[in-house]
């Protein structure tokens, strides 16, 4: 058979026939590889390989017309956008069912006017200002990110977010913090003592078997930088922990900040533990994020794939294969309705898909209600004036704290304006639940009684408006992220890692990236293209 050569169009399916009947699939995905039909056996290994969008030249070199294929696609979030824009490079004739009336899933922006009623049928409405705005779902971007070459590619305009800043506080009040630390002073601190400490057991000797004699003049000389450390290598604070008095003019030299506390005060406070945060892989800066909001991605989505293609207000009801391909039952505005198609990409959340008919199996539904949703929340606090920034010189990071706020987010937008929009709590697991089991009023009261420790009153009579969003309350969706025992290569997870029948399934869920848009667009590309391989060798 190797010294056939099949000429194109008709013959060439039938060639590619004729190979999968006497040879199997493995021979015809070789073949097609060969032919420029499909991947190579070396691109197979997907974790090494480039995602490769599909085109409508894919069909042409088979010598195909028509639509390849109807697909669709369950959930209008980024997983689900994101397998409809890139079939939709190919001529799929994708439909996207979003039950909620508005396409992104969790990445949601609150704006003025903006009302969200919730599971408890309590609705809000957002009273922000005219350019103010929250991220209650995803707010930042590592630069590294899928997300940003869609941005790109999609004309999505996006600028810095700060997510460390030296200036923002930290707050241990557990720990016996009577107020909040610059973060650049406390690691100023944690820093120097650590250094000295290291430093003081090299000059002892402790690491004689571990260093020569040239290893220890380095690391004394790195820890002589790192920590601030004196001729005698003692840490007795400098300007890295922040001025009392900022340098001037001649004669004005500027205060270093004074009062060094002793490192027995330094561990108890137990600051240090914050400081892990920015080296992670997914959190170090530079980090970005949309100009205006993180909903201009799932807006320039929708454009993409086209709105007649999008159906929002479509709650789904069944999911089921058949004999032609699937069949997916929805409810819009009070009225039964159908799709038929040749293929279904389920991205909704599994806890949902759990409690929707389906015909998918029992490792399927075993699989779905294994995965646990996470609680999240966050406030939106809309103040009269910038006081962080005029008071304090904070432009934009996040503040620590050990209260059951966990994080403040100052604004990465609108500097030096007249207004400005706080996070004022984004917390997890029992604390979000706590808020959530709260009257919005309520939350709002806790979260100002708690800020109020940090930032003094302004935090309070400063303020303008308010919003509280908590994730396990929304309807159609009912969490933040995911709990998956084992992650999401854990055999029991394996059924939702490969089609069933005619059925997929994408979200960040399913992929090492849980909560960020990146995980939702890698899974949908992973299934995008075995879809299109599969169509392909149809």
């Amino acid at each position: 058979m190797a010294h056939v050569q099949p000429g194109t169009g008709t013959s060439r399916r039938s060639f590619l026939r004729a190979v999968g009947v006497t040879g199997g699939a493995g021979a015809m995905f070789a073949t097609m590889g060969a032919l420029g039909l499909a991947p190579t056996a070396a691109y197979a290994a997907e974790k090494e390989a480039p995602f490769r969008a599909p085109s409508r030249g894919d069909f042409t070199l088979q010598g195909r017309s028509g639509k390849p294929a109807r697909v669709v696609v369950v959930g209008g979030g980024i997983a689900g956008l994101t397998s409809a824009y890139e079939l939709g490079k190919a001529g799929y004739d994708c439909v996207v069912l979003e039950a909620r009336d508005r396409v992104g899933g969790r990445n949601l922006t609150i704006r003025g006017g903006d009302s969200v009623t919730d599971l408890d049928g309590v609705t809000q409405t957002a009273r922000f200002s005219k350019g103010q705005y929250m991220n209650a779902g995803p707010g930042r971007l590592a630069q590294w990110m899928n997300t940003l070459d869609y941005c790109r590619e999609l004309g999505v305009e996006i600028e810095v977010f700060t997510n460390s800043n030296a200036s923002a506080l930290i707050y241990n009040e557990r720990n016996g913090m009577t107020g909040p630390v610059r973060y650049r002073t406390a690691k100023a601190d944690v820093y120097g003592y650590v250094s000295e400490l290291l430093a003081k057991a090299t000059n002892a000797g402790a690491l004689d078997g571990e260093l020569t004699a040239d290893d220890k003049e380095r690391l004394l000389g790195f820890l002589r930088s790192h920590g601030a450390l004196g001729g005698d290598y003692r840490y007795t604070g400098t300007e890295h922990r922040g001025m009392s008095v900022d340098p001037g003019a001649a004669g004005q030299p500027g205060e270093v900040l004074g009062d060094v506390p002793a490192l027995t005060d330094v561990l108890a406070s137990n600051v240090g533990r914050y400081f892990s945060f920015e080296f992670g892989y997914d959190q170090a800066m530079l980090m970005f994020q949309p100009v205006g909001g993180m909903d201009a991605i799932p807006r320039a989505f929708a454009r993409a794939v086209g709105q007649h293609r999008i159906r929002t207000g479509a709650v789904v009801t069944g999911v089921h294969n058949t004999s032609e391909g699937v069949e997916v039952t929805y409810t819009r505005s009070g009225r039964a309705e159908v799709v038929k198609a040749d293929y279904c990409i389920a991205t909704l959340a599994p806890w949902i898909l759990a409690r929707t008919p389906h015909n998918l199996g029992t490792p399927v539904q075993s699989a779905l209600q294994a995965v646990k949703a996470s609680s999240a929340a966050k406030i939106g606090l809309e103040y009269r004036s910038r006081w962080w920034e005029k008071d304090l010189k904070i432009f934009g990071g996040i503040t620590e704290t050990d209260l059951d706020l966990s994080h403040i987010w100052y604004p990465s937008y609108g500097h030096l304006g007249e207004r400005g929009l706080v996070i004022g709590y984004y917390n997890t697991g029992a604390n979000a639940d706590a808020y959530s089991a709260l009257t919005p009023a309520l939350r709002l009261e806790r979260a100002l009684a708690q800020g109020v420790k940090i930032h003094g009153e302004k935090y309070r009579t400063e303020l303008a408006s308010s919003f509280s969003h908590q994730w396990k309350l929304i309807p159609h969706i009912e969490g933040a992220w995911h709990s998956m025992p084992g992650g999401p290569d854990a055999p029991a997870f394996a059924p939702l890692n490969q089609a069933q029948g005619n059925v997929y399934f994408a979200g960040d869920h399913l992929s090492h990236l849980d909560a960020w848009q990146h995980g939702a667009i890698s899974s949908a590309r992973k299934v995008v293209t075995a879809l299109h391989r599969r169509v392909l060798a149809s």
